[in-house]
């Protein structure tokens, strides 16, 4: 049919566009149990069978099966030993042979983080398949997140032990562990993660402007936990409002001071990174000075002038400045990454995370993959022994 000389668009639906269309008109209502078994029931309607929905646990040690997904079920996949893993760590699909046709894992992406694991055994596959299972991984990864916010079921599918309190404030204050973007890429990892108490990290990328900062409460426990929780708070507050960085820190010491007696404190560092042009600004309030990994070695240590601590009265402090070059990468971290004495010798020292770092910047793998393998090396290091909170962020300037 054609109206003034020109064809009507074909707006027929096609079998793809129905099939990713029941899952859009029934998402927005669709209570949190029932997004397994609506992921499940579109991969049956292409051939797929034994679908699972796979989260990473807390401790980015397994890929954990979500229940009532409306498929297999299964064990806990380990994430360094497993093709769901490879699938996890590397970011993209991986189509594993069978004896009754082929498994397909397809990486969860909820816009620049990953959420998990999408498993389908299928008879056989062509690029038609692969591109609605992409979608189809696409939409579950959305939904898992948008239905995170008001249900326990996938944080109670996601831990492998118990969690303290501590952690659990800690662990809800958290953005995305993860966000890799065309021009700038952060991971951070959190240890011990089902005990942590006063360690955090905060981020934001406002248009060009990466925002990030890491803290580190004095003490363990409720106490540590509830201090960071001010901090990050009030460091929300102030780069909300478009204050100046080194302003940031005279807004959090304000905060933390007034909540908290004298001799409480939160070492701290806040940064600003522009992504066009790899400027990047910092202050650093009692924290450990960052690591600049250029060409997957550790040229040198951010050294720069530091503050008192939050909550301790410092003078506005003067901010540092360094130009990045393109796949520079910034390492930040709370002392109780280098302070933990090994097998009850020495402390673990700077000297050998640096070590640790160029052994694992030589195998050229993403952010993601090196944070939790840096993380998960330097634990095994010192003999699984985490006494204290041990974060570590990750900042790489793409270019």
């Amino acid at each position: 049919m054609t109206v003034g000389g020109r064809a009507d668009p074909d707006l027929s639906e096609s079998f793809g566009e129905a099939l990713l269309g029941v899952f859009l008109d029934r998402a927005h209502e669709l209570p949190p149990h029932l997004v397994g078994p609506l992921v499940a029931e579109t991969v049956v309607r292409i051939g797929g069978r034994e679908p699972q929905i796979l989260l990473q646990d807390y401790g980015q040690q397994y890929l954990v099966p979500l229940p009532g997904a409306g498929g297999a079920a299964g064990d806990p996949q380990p994430i360094d030993r497993s093709e769901a893993g490879r699938c996890f760590l590397g970011s993209h699909p991986v189509e594993v042979p069978a004896s009754d046709g082929v498994r397909v894992h397809l990486p969860l992406l909820d816009g620049a983080d990953q959420v998990g694991v999408l498993a389908v055994t299928l008879d056989g596959i062509d690029d038609d398949i692969r591109r609605l299972l992409r979608r189809i991984a696409g939409l579950a990864a959305d939904l898992l997140q948008s239905k995170n916010g008001y249900t326990d079921l996938f944080f109670r599918t996601r831990r492998s032990e118990p969690m303290s309190v501590a952690a659990e404030i800690q662990w809800s204050l958290l953005p995305p562990l993860s966000m890799v973007m065309p021009h700038v890429a952060v991971a951070g990892v959190l240890e011990p993660a089902y005990a942590v108490a006063g360690d955090s990290f905060d981020y934001a990328l406002n248009g060009d402007v990466l925002h990030l900062a890491m803290v580190d409460a004095m003490g363990h426990g409720l106490d540590a936990a509830t201090m960071a929780t001010v901090a990050i708070g009030a460091y929300r507050h102030a780069r909300r409002i478009s204050i100046e960085l080194s302003e940031i820190y005279l807004f959090m010491d304000r905060a933390v001071a007034e909540q908290f007696d004298q001799d409480h404190f939160v070492t701290a560092q806040m940064m600003r990174l522009d992504t066009d042009t790899g400027r990047l600004h910092w202050v650093n309030a009692g924290h450990p000075a960052p690591m600049l990994i250029r060409s997957h070695r550790v040229v040198r240590r951010l050294d720069s002038p530091t503050t008192f601590p939050v909550g301790i009265g410092g003078a506005q402090p003067q901010v540092s400045t360094v130009a990045l070059e393109p796949g520079d990468r910034v390492l930040c971290f709370t002392d109780g990454l280098i302070e933990e004495h090994e097998s009850g010798q020495e402390q673990f020292g700077e000297e050998q995370l640096i070590d640790w770092v160029n052994r694992l910047e030589e195998a050229d793998h993403g952010i993601r993959t090196v944070a939790r393998d840096l993380s998960h090396t330097l634990k095994r290091a010192r003999g699984e022994t985490t006494s204290d909170d041990a974060t570590l962020v990750l900042v790489e300037w793409r270019g």
